[in-house]
């Protein structure tokens, strides 16, 4: 098996990219950590062998994470995962060796993709290295197996929406005590109003929710979500 240390600050996304983990064969979840102190904390155990990574971290960048491992002796691998798609932060990633740089919000089967790709990198080198081989051939097959094909969407999504962004807007329905509006679930789940109503959109449309209208004394009324349960 092998040993992922999932790393967000948020405890939800977290939670969501772990459960993504534990779907893939060969892999399971070691540890979480929601701090770039609690990540190199669980790396110095010595029990990881890829760190999922969120750039965003409240003690410092997860780059400088990936430095400060590199500086003390860890090669631990790791697969960033983050919102920031600067071309900087993306750069510095690589040099710093991140095997992969996943975007958010991003598919359950994107992620898969890159999962079996570091799985097939492992077997490949532990193939190659066992019997001693050397030369371009062998070093090809080990820079192939980090190649992936680009993820379709999640089955049912619409292009531009997200597994994760998906569960996390269910996830705040599900669990509250009365229907919200587009502005209430931006504010829970932290992403914009626009992206909160057009995923809402698709989820009542799909009969995932139920809309109803709140009537004001002037204005628009309303649109209300609430949750509906399967």
């Amino acid at each position: 098996m092998i040993d992922v240390l999932v790393v967000d600050d948020d405890f939800r996304v977290a939670e969501i990219n772990a459960k993504y983990v534990g779907k893939v064969p060969g892999f399971r979840v070691s540890a979480r950590a929601h701090s770039a102190a609690q990540a190199l904390a669980a790396v110095e155990r010595g029990t990881i062998d890829l760190v999922l990574l969120d750039h965003y971290l409240p003690d410092q960048t997860g780059l400088d994470l990936v430095h400060r491992m590199r500086e003390q002796g860890h090669g631990t691998d790791v697969i960033m995962i983050t919102a920031a798609s600067d071309v900087t932060t993306v750069q510095q990633a690589m040099r710093l060796g991140a095997l992969h740089y996943l975007v958010k919000p991003f598919t359950f089967a994107a992620l898969r993709t890159r999962l079996d790709s570091y799985a097939a990198l492992r077997r490949t080198v532990d193939r190659v290295g066992g019997r001693g081989l050397t030369g371009q051939e062998q070093v090809d097959r080990i820079f192939g197996a980090l190649r992936t094909s680009p993820a379709p969407s999640a089955p049912g999504l619409p292009s531009g929406h997200s597994e994760p962004t998906t569960d996390l807007i269910c996830g705040v329905l599900h669990h509250a005590a009365q229907p919200l509006s587009a502005h209430e679930v931006a504010a829970r789940t932290g992403l914009s109003r626009s992206t909160a109503q057009r995923y809402l959109r698709h989820l009542e449309q799909a009969g995932r929710l139920r809309l109803s209208l709140k009537y004001g004394d002037t204005g628009r009324p309303e649109h209300r979500y609430a949750w509906v349960a399967p």
